[in-house]
């Protein structure tokens, strides 16, 4: 092979380290947040690199479960959660 090759091979295994590394770093805080809507409730529990970010994107996961369509997306995003519950990783 020539050098470049193995130049090429390096430089593609480095960043394949890397993608995995940082993918393998999730959040530092993780929070679990519970929502009734309609008549339903869900919980939903996700990571995220602030406590906001995870509230945010738990309380978007819980009304993807109860709800279809976007005008009862947007209502079940407004909804308070029942409960909320975030620690530190």
């Amino acid at each position: 092979m020539k050098w470049t090759s193995w130049l090429a091979l390096a430089t593609l295994v480095g960043l394949a380290a890397f993608v995995v590394y940082t993918s393998l770093q999730a959040g530092g805080v993780r929070c679990e947040v519970c929502i009734e809507f309609g008549g339903s409730r869900a919980c939903r529990a996700v990571d995220g690199a602030t406590e906001r970010e995870a509230l945010t994107a738990a309380r978007s996961n819980a009304c993807a479960l109860l709800t279809s369509g976007v005008t009862n997306t947007m209502a079940c995003e407004r909804t308070e959660p029942t409960s909320t519950a975030c620690r530190a990783r």
